[in-house]
């Protein structure tokens, strides 16, 4: 061990670099299974003959799923720890993938999507937290940030998995979409032994007595102050037993709801996952040749492209700028897009129009609502919020992904409704934020819960108490 490894207070270990791996394998995961829909709904649609709501359904079941998982992953993930129950989760990921492949009507389809989103839905809370509670304290937010980065990752494999299938020319209602999907069995096969090769959460070791394997895991991921990280880990498991009983709906916490509940609905009143659920359709409809089969592959890169600088920057220009900035950077091409579909003028400008909001989004709320979501809610409260938040993500994520074909296929100006709503509700974001939104980077937790109401100042209250 070298002087700068002893100052930074860990090093960076074979065992937590596996583990970062195996962690970002369950997020490209959770990307693949979000985005590979979009290369199998017309044929699905066709070969079952299906109405647009049965479609939207067919879709929106995967969401629903993952608001289930996401309701339900607290407990298995505490009885049987964190890695454990990503085994079951693996073994979801693999089940749907198989399920969706050898689906033979409409409900087998919707089922095994629904089993899907169950394990999208565990994976969302089971995964970050787990890579904060191996990873070294200074090395938590580059490993957690490495999850969000390849579920982008995910979509992108996703949609040029889609196009290399579509080149073999195949059968195409009775053979590729089953190959599209059964392509998500191979990362969930791989996910699930890797799965084996890496440690418990320390943390969760700690929360049932088992002190001294916990202290054998942080000194392999790499923790050199040891003692120092035990007694944090204490320190928290008894915050957050005596935060248990705090109720979320209590007029103090008004605010930081809002707040919550804003970045988190803003972000699908978008429509961002319609678009993302059936861009492939969405894209044909308009009819431009840029691209061909790869032209998802565009807007997939995008996406990556756009979060990984978001990610490194967010710490630098702040959260409410990035939501600002992506206000308006998501408007614009979105109301391009809604007059190309309503006039079905500039038709070959309409995939750099969908790729450039995806950048914007993906540069601004895409980044933002998990990061800002787990800083307004006080310590009290805050897995509450978060899971209030989330809820609030995934409930419009279906609602928009269930709507979408029928609203499409309303008239033939139906295409161009989703991106004019989006655009509209991304200049009221602008205004919503600019005026009823605080910045967060770089402010101290304790200090938040001052800004937002929910704490008096140290000084007041030793007034009050005096009194």
């Amino acid at each position: 061990m070298n002087q700068s490894q002893q100052n930074k207070g860990y090093q960076v270990t074979g065992p937590l670099i596996r583990a970062a791996i195996v962690s970002s394998l369950g997020g490209l995961l959770f990307g693949f299974d979000t985005a590979v829909i979009a290369g199998t709904t017309s044929s699905v649609k066709t070969l079952f003959n299906l109405s647009d709501w049965a479609m939207g359904f067919v879709v929106s079941s995967a969401l629903i799923g993952t608001i289930v998982g996401t309701l339900i992953s607290s407990k298995p993930g505490d009885i049987w720890g964190r890695r454990d129950y990503l085994k079951v989760l693996a073994a979801l990921f693999f089940i749907s993938a198989i399920g969706c492949a050898i689906a033979w009507d409409f409900w087998s389809l919707a089922i095994a999507r629904f089993i899907g989103g169950i394990g999208i839905g565990g994976s969302s809370a089971i995964i970050p937290m787990y890579l904060a509670e191996i990873s070294p304290a200074k090395l938590r937010g580059r490993l957690v940030i490495l999850f969000q980065f390849n579920v982008c990752l995910g979509i992108l494999v996703a949609y040029f998995s889609n196009a290399i299938i579509e080149l073999l020319n195949t059968d195409v209602l009775t053979m590729q979409w089953r190959l599209m999907f059964a392509m998500g069995g191979v990362p969930a096969l791989l996910f699930f032994i890797m799965l084996f090769t890496i440690p418990d959460s320390p943390r969760w070791l700690m929360s049932i007595g088992r002190n001294e394997e916990a202290k054998g895991i942080l000194l392999q991921m790499g923790e050199l102050q040891v003692n120092e990280a035990m007694t944090e880990i204490q320190n928290s498991l008894k915050s957050s037993t005596s935060h248990t009983t705090e109720k979320l709906f209590q007029r103090k916490y008004a605010y930081p709801i809002f707040l919550g509940v804003a970045v988190a609905a803003f972000n699908q009143l978008s429509f961002v996952n319609g678009f993302l659920y059936y861009l492939n359709d969405t894209l044909n409809e308009i009819g431009a040749s840029f691209g061909g089969k790869f032209q998802p592959i565009l807007i997939g890169v995008a996406n990556v492209i756009a979060v990984t600088v978001a990610l490194l920057t967010i710490d630098k220009i702040g959260r409410k700028k990035l939501l600002l900035i992506g206000s308006w950077g998501s408007a614009i091409p979105l109301a391009l897009c809604a007059y190309i579909a309503w006039t079905r003028n500039l038709i070959e400008l309409f995939p750099w129009g969908v790729a450039c909001f995806i950048l914007f989004f993906s540069f601004s709320q895409g980044a933002v609502i998990w990061v800002y979501i787990s800083e307004v809610f006080p310590n009290k409260v805050r897995s509450k919020g978060q899971a209030l938040g989330s809820f609030t993500h995934w409930s419009l994520c279906a609602i928009a992904a269930q709507v979408y074909p029928p609203i499409v296929a309303s008239s033939s100006i139906g295409l161009a409704i989703p991106f004019l709503f989006g655009c509209v509700m991304m200049v009221l974001q602008f205004f919503v934020v600019w005026f009823f939104f605080i910045e967060t980077k770089g402010v101290p937790l304790e200090q938040l819960e001052i800004q937002l109401g929910v704490k008096k100042k140290e000084n007041e209250e030793l007034t009050i108490h005096g009194k």
